[in-house]
C-alpha cells in the first residue's frame, strides 16, 4: 500500500467534522473541488469508502467514523503540544471551541465575555449553540456548559454559576383569553411553548416540586423550539405558556409583558457548569478562561 501523507488525513478529518467540503476547504485554505479530489485519491489508495456524499452533504461511513475515532486523538495531541508551545510566551493565544445553550451564553458567559476579551486580545473563543448535550471529546470541543446534575463523572467541572430556576410565564394578553394555572397540572389544558432538546429526543417535561415531593407535567401546544429565547419571545407574543429560565424572564416580568404563575411550586436547579476533559489543562488560554468564568472569581476593573 502507498505511504499515507499526513497531509490527507488532516483533510479526512476536517471533512468528516465539517460533514461539508466548503466548510472543510474554508478551514483548511483549499478549494472544495481539491479538497474531493484529494478524498478520492485516499480513499482509492485505502482501497475503502471513508465519506457517503449526497448532492447537499457529506457524511463519514461506518469506516470513516472508526477512522476519526482511531486518529482523531492522535492529532489533537499533536495539536495539544504545539499550542502548550505558547506557554513561552508570556501571554495566552488560542482559539477555545465551547458547545453550550443560548441561556448558558446569557447567564454565564455574556456578564463576563468583554471583560475576558479585553483582558487577552490574542484568544479567540467559538461558541456553538446546541442543545443536544454534544460529547466535547468526540466532537473535538474545548469544553462545554451545562448544568451540575447532567455532568458525567469522567469529566472536570468548574462551577461558573449560582444556582437558579426555571419559573411558568405567559402574557397578559395570553391571561386575558386563558385562566391563571392555580397547580401545575392545569397547565395540560392550556396551550404551552415548549423546548425539545435534541431531534431525536421528546419534549421536554416542565419539572415542578411542592412540600418534597417531584414531578413532571407535560403541556401541549403548536410550537416547539429547541433555543430558550424563541420560547420567551413566543410567551411574550401570547401564543402560549411557558418554562423558561428566571434570569432571562426577568427583564419581562419587570416591564410587564410577562406574567409568573406557579411560583411556589418550581424548584432550584443546580448552577452552569464549564467542563472539561484532563487534557486541556496545559493550555494558558483554557486556564485564563477558567479563571475568568469561576463563579467566585472576582471581577477586574
Amino acid at each position: 500500500m502507498t505511504s499515507l501523507k499526513t497531509n490527507d488525513l488532516q483533510a479526512f478529518l476536517a471533512v468528516a467534522t465539517e460533514q461539508s467540503f466548503t466548510k472543510a476547504g474554508a478551514r483548511l485554505g483549499v478549494t472544495p473541488s481539491a479538497l474531493s479530489h484529494t478524498m478520492r485519491q485516499l480513499e482509492d489508495r485505502l482501497g475503502i469508502r471513508l465519506l457517503a456524499r449526497t448532492t447537499r452533504n457529506v457524511a463519514p461511513t461506518e469506516a470513516g467514523e472508526r477512522l476519526m475515532r482511531s486518529i482523531g486523538p492522535h492529532f489533537d495531541a499533536i495539536a495539544e503540544s504545539v499550542s502548550a508551545l505558547g506557554e513561552l510566551r508570556e501571554k495566552p493565544t488560542g482559539t477555545i471551541r465551547i458547545t453550550c445553550s443560548d441561556d448558558a451564553i446569557e447567564m454565564a458567559i455574556r456578564p463576563k465575555l468583554a471583560q475576558f476579551l479585553a483582558s487577552y486580545p490574542d484568544v479567540t473563543l467559538e461558541f456553538y449553540v446546541d442543545y443536544g448535550f454534544s460529547n466535547v471529546v468526540e466532537e473535538r470541543f474545548d469544553a462545554g456548559i451545562r448544568l451540575g446534575e447532567a455532568l458525567s463523572n469522567d469529566m472536570i467541572a468548574v462551577r461558573i454559576g449560582p444556582d437558579w430556576r426555571l419559573v411558568v410565564v405567559g402574557s397578559p394578553d395570553f391571561f386575558s383569553r386563558h385562566p391563571k394555572p392555580e397547580t401545575p397540572y392545569e397547565i395540560t389544558a392550556l396551550p404551552c411553548v415548549n423546548i425539545r432538546h435534541r431531534p431525536s429526543g421528546g419534549v421536554y417535561a416542565w419539572e415542578f416540586e411542592k412540600d418534597g415531593k417531584e414531578f413532571t407535567v407535560k403541556g401541549e401546544g403548536q410550537l416547539v423550539f429547541n433555543s430558550m429565547i424563541h420560547v420567551i419571545n413566543a410567551a411574550v407574543d401570547g401564543i402560549g405558556l411557558a418554562y423558561v429560565t428566571e434570569d432571562l424572564a426577568a427583564p419581562y416580568l419587570a416591564d410587564g409583558r410577562l406574567v409568573q404563575v406557579l411560583a411556589p411550586w418550581c424548584p432550584m436547579f443546580s448552577g452552569y457548569h464549564l467542563y472539561y476533559p484532563n487534557r486541556r489543562q496545559g493550555s494558558p488560554a483554557f486556564a485564563a478562561l477558567v479563571a475568568t468564568l469561576r463563579q467566585d472569581a472576582a471581577p477586574q476593573p
